[in-house]
């Protein structure tokens, strides 16, 4: 697995886990890095900070997109993986959409139900097509 879908990974585990347990993603990100076993990626802290400095607008978008289904209805790990791929669709420029996408629904695939990784790319598609500029 290639570094920075491991560090996908790992940004998806720490905001599901926080989401789970009803805590803060930062400081849950602060005891992943103070642990260091296993190391966290620097690619993941970006991830976990961007979704936590940017959450009010990523799930307002998720829960626009999202047909007849709100955030809070979700499952915890489809809702993790959408928080993290819109910030990167949105925010990372460094990163292809097309590439963001694919990693998204490889890891819904990976991890959640035979229907995540369709539901997924869509609600994903549908924000990129809304929220990005045509040639972007």
């Amino acid at each position: 697995m290639a570094a920075r879908s491991k560090a996908r990974k790992r940004a998806v585990d720490v905001l599901y886990e926080a989401d789970v347990r009803g805590g803060d993603r930062l400081t849950l990100l602060r005891e992943r890095i103070a642990d260091g076993n296993p190391p966290v990626p620097e690619h993941t802290v970006r991830l976990v900070e961007g979704v936590a400095e940017h959450s009010a607008r990523i799930d307002a978008l998720i829960d626009a997109h999202a047909r007849n289904w709100s955030i809070d209805r979700l499952p915890d790990v489809d809702r993790a993986i959408l928080r993290m791929a819109v910030y990167e669709l949105l925010w990372a420029d460094d990163v292809p959409d097309a590439v963001v996408i694919d990693e998204a629904v490889e890891l819904a695939k990976a991890l959640s139900t035979d229907d995540s990784p369709a539901f997924v790319n869509g609600v994903l598609g549908a924000i990129l097509a809304a929220e990005v500029p045509t040639g972007s």
